[in-house]
């Protein structure tokens, strides 16, 4: 890898790439984790380009039960890439790698080579994710050829999951030689070590974790139900939920909840490890998802993941060894069985919190993540010579 620590990035993002909140800390963990193993990366964003008029377009058609999705714009898409141009001009660099930026690419004019970095295509998106559905013939248009442009401007495509690497190939004809799936990692500062894990209680009350952002996409109801299900059993439970409200007059004496722990607070960020610490099983009953990072974060603590199978789940549940994903339509009752059945053999139930912290240390973190990318930069580079030099340039 020695020579990947020369190579020149433009690592390019509409968004401010190196905020610890755009798409949820991941480009800030991809940025770090790149500039740690892959070379010198140059962060190029936010694009300083308007949505104003997108936005009011957005609220005039919802009126008539429509969406308009501005973020899949070709106005916007044009000036992000006008943007990125003058960035890039008079600069050199290896790679522009571009996480989550297919509006920054679609129209963008450059010879240097791309790395395009997702979790979904927009073809996924597309009637799938609430914000994404009942939209406009025109946006569903625009969004569609934007992910084409960006995708047929990359050299590699990279996701996190083969739902999506299968949806660029399937829906948008990208050659499967250009597609690569790697899982993410981890957004977190540090990882506790694994001596620190053997403190956590194996026995007593039952402690589920609710980590999520919003209670209804993330099966908040159904996490509920679960716990309900497990008292009436006469397991001793109880549920944190952590990131998000549950709606008004929804409440339980054994529920406890955190509307809001900040990461970039250290103190808050404590509460959360020491959360993560206590707690048995990661319950998400997801509705609807592309590879959720708060996986990787509870296998990062040996924490089993109790989840559905949709959207891209799958690809960071092996069932078993980390946790379980469940039928899309599993209800509570059929989450409760399982957190039952995997918790009453306390030997099973330590092997499994084992091997879920060998899943993270083998597969969902970043290190193994940019490695691999390092990887396929060094045979994009290899190629790419060769290709110079068999025409002459």
């Amino acid at each position: 890898m020695a020579i990947m620590n020369k190579l020149k990035i433009a690592f390019l993002t509409p968004q401010a790439p190196l905020s610890r909140k755009t798409w949820s800390g991941t480009t800030f963990s991809m940025y770090r984790a790149l500039q740690m193993h892959c070379g010198e990366l140059t962060p190029l964003g936010p694009a300083p380009v308007g949505q104003l008029g997108g936005k009011l377009f957005n609220r005039a058609v919802k009126l008539l039960g429509k969406r308009y999705d501005y973020s899949h714009g070709i106005a916007y898409a044009r000036k992000c890439s006008q943007f990125f141009e003058k960035e890039l001009h008079g600069k050199q660099f290896d790679f522009i790698f571009a996480p989550a930026a297919s509006s920054g690419l679609a129209f963008l004019n450059t010879k240097i080579p791309i790395i395009y970095a997702s979790d979904a295509t927009f073809a996924l998106l597309q009637d799938y994710y609430p914000q994404f559905t009942n939209l406009l013939a025109v946006s569903v248009r625009q969004g569609n050829e934007i992910e084409q442009a960006a995708l047929n401007r990359s050299r590699l495509a990279l996701f996190s999951s083969e739902w999506a690497a299968r949806s660029a190939i399937e829906a948008y004809g990208v050659p499967p030689d250009k597609v690569a799936v790697i899982p993410f990692g981890a957004n977190l500062e540090a990882i506790v070590p694994k001596c620190a894990l053997l403190k956590r209680n194996y026995s007593g009350r039952l402690k589920l974790l609710f980590l999520a952002v919003d209670w209804g996409r993330k099966g908040g109801d159904i996490a509920l139900e679960t716990l309900v299900t497990l008292l009436e059993r006469g397991v001793d439970a109880e549920l944190v939920v952590c990131g998000c409200v549950p709606p008004a007059g929804v409440s339980h004496k054994r529920m406890t909840v955190i509307p809001f722990l900040n990461k970039d607070d250290p103190t808050q960020m404590k509460n959360l490890v020491d959360l993560f610490l206590s707690t048995n099983f990661l319950l998400l009953p997801t509705r609807y998802d592309c590879t959720p990072v708060v996986i990787c974060e509870a296998n990062a603590f040996g924490i089993p993941v109790v989840t559905a199978d949709t959207g891209g789940v799958s690809s960071l549940i092996k069932n078993g060894e980390n946790g379980v994903a469940l039928p899309s339509n599993a209800r509570g009752n059929q989450y409760a069985g399982m957190i039952f059945d995997l918790c009453r053999d306390t030997e099973r139930y330590r092997e499994l919190c084992a091997s879920s912290r060998a899943f993270y240390e083998r597969r969902l973190n970043w290190n193994s993540w940019a490695m691999e990318v390092g990887n396929l930069l060094a045979e994009v580079g290899s190629t790419t010579r060769q290709s110079r030099h068999a025409v002459g340039w």
